[in-house]
């Protein structure tokens, strides 16, 4: 296939997971602000910090109010990653290809285009309470996959997708856990307390993570959550899950089934995996989980660069 449908496919992909994890991020922390005493309401910063936009947000506004960040993450279209550039790019990267996307696709994403477009001529209510507003991104994002899953022959172009979400996914992962473990707690003393439970469990659902780990764990202990979310693998949305799963896309494209790797993007997505396979969490935690966390996250924006190079470089 051509390299820029391939390129294409892929960042659709990734948009579409980051606009679900923009929701999710912003559905559990206006719940959490719920359940927060007056004090502490206003925890709105780390969702900037989480996105890696604390520059661009600052520069556009004077202060981390509810309302700003809500519009920030919803709707800003000088943020790169807001909700409302992630589907505009999704669709326009849809709409460079519709020649080889199935019709249930294109009218999926053209209507979540104009579903955001809709909720933003309105965005004075949202501000309030951006619950619906939210819910409806993450149906529509869940809705995404099961079409794409289910009228999509899962060929090379299927894979490539697979790779952009996988990717895309434990990035996102990596940085909720790294923002609640090392920012989000207003000091030393809160940990243990009843408000870093609270937050604990907050990183679990912004992961639809929360049923999953009680049945395997039960209590929640900051221990277990890291363990659950940095290297089950079983569970959807863990870091090692997501970067097998994209290893397992980035193999059946490059047709190698065997032992090892034939491209610097499969090197290195094998070694992460292979340094996780054989790391506990005494080990993650022994290094620093936040350097650990920010290590993995260079390393997957290296093996981003290695695709670009390997499949859709004009120099190849």
């Amino acid at each position: 296939m051509l390299s820029r449908v391939a390129e294409s496919i892929l960042w659709m992909n990734r948009y579409i997971e980051r606009m679900e994890n923009n929701a999710r991020f912003l559905d559990v922390n206006f719940n959490l602000a719920l359940d927060l005493p007056p004090e502490l309401k206003q925890q709105w910063k780390p969702l900037i910090q989480t996105s890696g936009a604390v520059e661009e947000y600052e520069s556009l506004y004077d202060d981390y109010s509810q309302e700003n960040v809500i519009s920030f993450i919803c709707f800003e279209e000088q943020n790169s990653s807001s909700i409302l550039s992630c589907i505009t790019r999704a669709r326009e990267n849809a709409r460079t290809m519709r020649s080889i996307l199935t019709k249930e696709i294109w009218e999926h994403i053209n209507s979540v285009y104009h579903m955001v477009l809709q909720f933003k001529r309105d965005d004075a209510k949202l501000h309030q309470d951006p619950r619906m507003f939210v819910e409806k991104i993450k149906q529509a994002s869940q809705l995404y996959y099961g079409i794409n899953d289910n009228t999509v022959s899962q060929n090379e172009a299927w894979h490539f997708g697979k790779v952009g979400s996988y990717l895309e996914r434990a990035d996102n992962i990596s940085r909720i856990l790294d923002v609640k473990y090392h920012i989000l707690l207003p000091s030393v003393k809160s940990v243990g307390t009843t408000l870093d439970w609270i937050q604990w469990v907050a990183l679990l659902k912004s992961a639809s993570a929360f049923n999953m780990y009680s049945r395997k764990y039960g209590e929640v202990k900051p221990y277990n959550v890291a363990e659950f979310l940095v290297l089950d693998r079983d569970f959807p949305r863990s870091i090692y899950y997501s970067l097998n799963q994209a290893n397992q896309s980035m193999h059946a494209i490059s047709e190698n089934y065997k032992s090892g790797f034939s491209n610097s993007a499969e090197k290195l997505i094998g070694m992460v995996i292979s340094e996780m396979s054989y790391s506990g969490m005494d080990d993650i935690f022994h290094q620093g989980l936040h350097e650990f966390l920010d290590l993995t996250q260079l390393k997957i924006i290296d093996i981003a660069n290695a695709l670009h190079d390997v499949y859709f470089s004009l120099k190849n």
